[in-house]
């Protein structure tokens, strides 16, 4: 016994511990409160029994890299397939980790390979966060909207290889989603994405919002708050919503260049419950009016 406690002592004269023999509900307790990033990039590599611990699905409920996006560029080589596939292979890990715990994810650039492992094995996913996904279609979108039922929060800005069809699948088998987030590129200044998207995206941009927006109104009745920034939809697809989506009480209409202020003040009156409004910029120069009337 005496000499294994000589074998504990550190040369400053302390106590040595060994971690890796900490009890599991302890050493549980002690990865939750550390960053995703220190799990991933520290504790994984201290010792087997920790890399073990790292995969306990009580730590992966939520996978949240939105945070990491934010904090940094955007670059091209987001938009690579090599980059798309290490996204792809993080979340494949994590759900293999969560054993059906998994409520919340927050990514980008992510393809139908890991949404549709998504569709197969998280039903108890409420938040899906997908942002500038260059390749997910409408099929694996089906596949979403039938294998996770219980979303809440979606939200699918920045890919436009999906249609008004996902919408209205969506809204059809998510019955309790309150938050949608279907926000576009800047087509107004479309310079701050020249040299990082790829052009063939930018060319894909949807063209028929109202189908989208109508799509919205008639399968998301209980949205509590919508965002649709740079959405080239007009009036009539803005009244869809204000019959549909009764319950509203946010909208963000941010570049929406296509509805005018009586629009807007209709929408208001409609709408009972709203209580914030973000709307276009309905002061820009005349030039700008005729390059876009004119598709110059």
């Amino acid at each position: 016994m005496e000499g294994k406690n000589q074998d504990n002592i550190t040369d400053s004269g302390e106590l040595a511990h060994d971690w890796a023999e900490l009890i599991w509900e302890c050493l549980i307790n002690i990865l939750s409160r550390l960053s995703l990033e220190d799990r991933w990039l520290g504790a994984m590599r201290v010792c087997k029994a920790w890399l073990q611990a790292c995969k306990d699905p009580h730590l992966h409920s939520v996978f949240d890299l939105e945070t990491k996006f934010d904090s940094v560029t955007e670059l091209p080589r987001f938009w690579t397939p090599e980059f798309e596939s290490r996204i792809d292979n993080m979340i494949v890990s994590v759900i293999g980790w969560s054993g059906e715990s998994l409520t919340e994810i927050r990514v980008r650039h992510c393809s139908d390979r890991s949404l549709s492992l998504v569709a197969q094995r998280c039903p108890n996913i409420q938040v899906l966060s997908i942002k500038n996904c260059s390749r997910v279609s409408d099929v694996i979108m089906a596949e979403i909207a039938s294998g996770c039922p219980k979303l809440k929060e979606l939200d699918v800005s920045y890919f436009y290889q999906i249609s008004h069809t996902s919408l209205a699948t969506i809204g059809s088998h998510c019955p309790n989603l309150h938050i949608l987030r279907r926000n576009l590129m800047n087509w107004v200044d479309p310079s701050q994405h020249v040299g990082i998207v790829p052009n063939e995206y930018l060319n894909a941009f949807p063209k028929d919002g109202n189908s989208e927006v109508a799509a919205i109104g008639k399968f998301m009745p209980r949205l509590l708050r919508l965002e649709l920034r740079y959405s080239k939809f007009t009036g009539t697809g803005l009244a869809v919503i204000s019959e549909g989506c009764l319950d509203l009480e946010y909208i963000d209409l941010s570049g929406c260049r296509g509805v005018s202020r009586r629009n807007i003040e209709n929408l208001r009156s409609n709408l009972k419950t709203l209580k914030h409004i973000e709307e276009p910029n309905f002061y820009f120069r005349r030039s700008f009016f005729h390059r876009e009337r004119y598709g110059h």
